[in-house]
Parts: C-alpha cells; sequence; structure tokens
C-alpha cells in the first residue's frame, strides 16, 4: 500500500526530512555524477532526489503511482511530474538513460513486474538506481518516516528481485545510519553518524542505494517437449465360431 503523496511532501518538508534528503541525496549524486545530456526518470517518489538533475541533464520527468498521488514538481517551472500506472509507463521502448526510483517497490503489489517495465523504458546501457528500506535498519522499525511503511528488503532480496527483472547490480551503498530521532540537537549529528556508519560499514544502515545495469543478452532455458507416448490398443483375442463338423 503507497502512503499518501501529501504525508511524503509534510516528510521532507520537516527537519527529519530535509536531513533524509541530504544524506540519500548524496550517495544518489554519488552513483549518478555525470548526467550531462542523458535522459532522467524518477519513479515513485523521488523528487526530492530529481532536483540536482534536472539542469544537467537533456530531461527529467517524474512519474508517480496513481495509488499514491501526485504533485506538481518543480513548483516554479512548467511540470515534469504525472500521474501513472507503474506497471505500464506511458513511454516508448528504450528511450530513457537513468531511472531513480524511490518509495517503490516496498510499496508497489508487484515489484517484479514493476522492474521489468522500467528495463522496458530503459535504453540499452541503461542504469537503475534503486533506494529502498533495509530490514535490518532502524529507519524499516519505526513509523516516523516513509520508509518505516512497506516491506523492507535484506541485501540478498533486493539482488534477487533485480536479476528476476533481467538487471545485474553494479554498485552498492548505504545510507542513513543515523536513528530517525526528531530532536533539534540529534538531527545536527547526522555526519558524523553517517560518516561513522560507512567507516566502520554498519549492516544497520536505513537505506540499501543498489545501482544495476539493463541486462540485454540472458540465456532462456530451453524446454524440452514431454514425450508423447501413443498407446496402441491392445485386442484380446476373439474365439472364431469353428464350421459345423469339424
Amino acid at each position: 500500500m503507497y502512503p499518501d503523496v501529501v504525508d511524503l511532501r509534510s516528510f521532507y518538508a520537516q527537519p527529519l526530512g530535509v536531513v533524509a534528503r541530504r544524506l540519500v541525496g548524496r550517495a544518489v549524486r554519488q552513483r549518478f555524477d555525470n548526467v550531462r545530456g542523458l535522459s532522467v526518470l524518477g519513479i515513485g517518489y523521488a523528487t526530492p532526489y530529481l532536483g540536482v538533475f534536472r539542469e544537467e541533464c537533456e530531461r527529467a520527468l517524474a512519474f508517480m503511482p496513481a495509488a499514491q498521488g501526485v504533485t506538481r514538481w518543480p513548483s516554479r517551472a512548467p511540470t515534469l511530474a504525472a500521474l501513472v500506472d507503474e506497471s505500464e509507463l506511458p513511454l516508448p521502448n528504450a528511450v530513457i538513460d537513468r531511472v531513480i526510483a524511490v518509495h517503490l517497490l516496498e510499496h508497489t503489489p508487484d515489484a517484479a513486474e514493476v522492474l521489468r517495465e522500467v528495463w522496458r523504458v530503459l535504453a540499452p546501457g541503461g542504469r537503475l538506481l534503486c533506494v529502498v528500506p533495509n530490514r535490518r535498519g532502524v529507519w524499516a522499525r519505526v513509523d516516523n518516516n516513509p520508509f518505516g511503511h512497506g516491506r523492507p528488503y535484506s541485501r540478498s532480496q533486493v539482488i534477487a528481485l533485480l536479476r528476476e527483472a533481467l538487471f545485474t547490480p553494479v554498485g552498492w551503498g548505504e545510507a542513513l545510519y543515523m536513528p530517525p530521532v526528531t530532536r533539534s540537537w540529534f538531527l545536527r549529528s547526522a555526519v558524523a553518524w553517517e560518516r561513522a556508519g560507512g567507516v566502520f560499514a554498519s549492516p544497520f544502515a536505513g537505506v540499501h542505494i543498489v545501482e544495476a545495469t539493463k541486462q540485454v543478452y540472458k540465456p532462456v532455458a530451453v524446454k524440452r517437449r514431454a514425450r508423447i507416448q501413443v498407446l496402441s490398443p491392445v485386442l484380446e483375442p476373439v474365439l472364431a465360431p469353428q464350421p459345423a463338423g469339424g
């Protein structure tokens, strides 16, 4: 079940959301460090992380699931956001170079189907960046943030899901090592938490950030046809009538 878009917008306007946006956005930017001349698509509620790409890329789009709702983005320019069915994106095949999926896979009823649709619209060599809640992290266990709703994932679950949809993981990262505490004095230490978590490779980060590339060629298992056994009718012997006097 998707959270309401009003609640998502409200979270990112609060101090905790501002910190989360800065920390996750930094990790996203490190993965997609150069999008000049490329097309970038955000799916789910990715607008807090698309702003840094809008002036650099060729074009940026924000698709929001119908079950979630849509908000205007950007606020002071012609809108680039649309309300869509995430399993039937209104785009032709192979037209997008980069996709950022945030607040998507943990909420959609069929994550594999959505990823296959993303695979369809990605150009050959295109990249997908997924931000998903870590099932071992504190953020997934607290409902004061959007990452605390929906289905969290372990690292192995994310990898299996991507491979099922014909994606090859090529990069991995984490973010949100700090607990989702709303007190201002604690939020000021967020950068220190992030640095410590990265140095010690803590497994309790709030989100996984995985980069995957579109797999164009994949071996397909050949199904052998089952041999059909033709059964011949078994005829029981019939006694022929003997001629009279025989």
